[in-house]
């Protein structure tokens, strides 16, 4: 049976839960700070299951979180022109799980050192520290950028470029509060407004528009 926790996080559970059992044996005082220590750690580094909805066109949330903003940006870096920008904040009560929002190769990966300030802060996604995975899809390209915080200072990667994802894979986590960002192809529809919640892997925030493969009469 699947464990829902993140396998990295046993370096960090198994010195706590060691001290929170000498601290129950010896300094009883300090066994509910490290008992509390431990359940929120275990509770962070938690990867629930999850089904993404079936459907070819579907684009399905990268992160858990809230909708911090939705507009058109140019993006330099991989898609290299206008597109359209999803902005999810994740507190640290969120799932940190990133997923892929689609299905495709991973054509492009980098990491940008930067700043740790704030994550919901409006400069925060061009200053702060972030990791970018370029995605290719049978609709062209999508980013999903991953972006520190003021507390969220470690960005991790679970995936290489050629790698292949399926929607909903997990594609990394960043730890302790953060921001994730998905850039789409402007001629996509958006499901999702500014405040909403969501949830990685299941949420569709967006849907590509079908390709037409008949031929008028």
């Amino acid at each position: 049976m699947r464990i829902p926790i993140v396998p990295i996080a046993y370096r960090y559970l198994a010195p706590l839960i060691l001290l929170t059992i000498l601290a129950y044996i010896k300094i009883f005082y300090l066994f509910p700070f490290f008992l509390i220590m431990t359940l929120f750690v275990a509770y962070f580094f938690r990867d629930p299951v999850r089904k993404p909805p079936t459907g070819n066109d579907l684009i399905l949330s990268p992160a858990d979180g809230r909708i911090l903003d939705i507009g058109r940006m140019h993006e330099e870096h991989y898609i290299q022109g206008e597109t359209v920008r999803v902005k999810i904040f994740l507190s640290v009560f969120d799932v940190h799980v990133n997923r892929s929002p689609y299905g495709g190769s991973v054509s492009f990966q980098q990491h940008i050192p930067g700043r740790f300030i704030a994550a919901y802060k409006e400069e925060a996604p061009s200053e702060n520290e972030r990791n970018l995975i370029g995605i290719m899809t049978e609709y062209g390209k999508i980013l999903v950028v991953q972006i520190a915080g003021k507390v969220a200072r470690r960005i991790v990667s679970w995936i290489n470029v050629g790698d292949l994802v399926e929607p909903g894979t997990p594609i990394g986590m960043i730890r302790f509060g953060s921001c994730t960002e998905l850039y789409l192809p402007v001629e996509v529809t958006i499901n999702v407004k500014v405040g909403d919640r969501v949830r990685g892997g299941e949420t569709v925030l967006a849907e590509f528009q079908r390709k037409h493969t008949e031929i008028d009469p």
